[in-house]
């Protein structure tokens, strides 16, 4: 069986419509659609009665009612975060206010390395910097409530605060934006690291789920095939990026178009940070040379 990545693109459910996904799993996705959220972010509900909601979203008053609707009568023991991203932590304070429940999961937004200057602009344009939680969780740690637990795997890449969650009880891990069914995951300095996140990628493929619950879009429903893929894809990335240094591009923005053919203009900037990315990783392995002591957009690159 093929290795390579099968993306679904497909509606999982319209924004707002609470989806019972399992005995244990319910889902509302917040009204944020776009380029880089899908059709929005998915909060869940674990449990029954006594409850844990994962990825309360943005800072949506409707999301938040909703939210507050689908679990009416009962107690919201624990808000999870896996990121700080702004379209998944900030509806986390009036989620609090109204349920007085425990917020867990990573801890405060950081960057993934020393910023370089100019860098401090762009890393609080995707960070919830308002964020703090009650108990910050690590590998391993594990909150409970009814038939139900939630044990934290680390897996900083698209941040380096980022934590999935597996609940045992279902075989399934919440995956958050690590891994996603619809896109592969933007990993974009400061914030992320490619040499981390495919560390994780390789601490996943260490562990047995059955399937994945993500952060945006449909399940991962073969986890392991879809990790290779994974590995795959990155790989094949960076043998492009390495193909345009050998034509002589020394630049990220020479780099993009040829590399991302096809790929909307609007998208290019997010491109430009996950080339960064890989040649981050490139120059920290010594294959590529950077004019500068720290790596960044407008730097130039060749091979060693």
């Amino acid at each position: 069986m093929s290795d390579e990545i099968e993306f679904d693109r497909s509606a999982t459910a319209p924004p707002g419509e609470l989806a019972r996904l399992s005995p244990l799993v319910r889902r509302l996705i917040a009204g944020n659609g776009g380029p880089m959220t899908f059709t929005g972010t998915c909060s869940y509900i674990v449990g029954q009665g006594r409850v844990a909601i994962i990825d309360p979203g943005p800072d949506d008053a409707v999301h938040v009612e909703k939210l507050l609707a689908a679990v009416s009568g009962e107690t919201v023991s624990h808000i999870v975060v896996t990121h700080t991203h702004r379209d998944h932590s900030p509806a986390v304070s009036a989620l609090k206010a109204a349920t007085g429940a425990i917020v867990v999961g990573c801890g405060p937004h950081r960057a993934s390395r020393e910023l370089a200057q100019g860098e401090i602009n762009r890393l609080d344009a995707a960070a919830d910097r308002d964020y703090a939680p009650d108990e910050e969780m690590a590998q391993g740690d594990t909150i409970t409530g009814p038939g139900w637990s939630l044990a934290a795997v680390a897996t900083p890449g698209h941040t380096a605060n980022h934590l999935a969650f597996t609940l045992a009880e279902e075989s399934t891990l919440f995956s958050g934006d690590h891994v996603m069914a619809w896109s592969t995951s933007v990993v974009a300095p400061p914030d992320g690291s490619m040499a981390a996140y495919m560390a994780s990628i390789e601490t996943l493929r260490g562990m047995d789920h059955a399937l994945y619950r993500p952060g945006h879009g449909g399940p991962v429903t073969e986890p392991q095939r879809f990790l290779r893929g994974l590995v795959q894809h990155r790989r094949q990335r960076e043998a492009a990026i390495l193909g345009r240094l050998r034509a002589g591009d020394a630049r990220i923005d020479a780099m993009v178009p040829p590399i991302y053919q096809g790929l909307p203009p609007a998208l290019h900037g997010a491109a430009a940070l996950s080339v960064l990315a890989q040649l981050e990783d490139l120059v920290a392995r010594g294959v590529v040379v950077c004019d500068e002591p720290l790596p960044g957009l407008d730097s130039r690159y060749h091979l060693a």
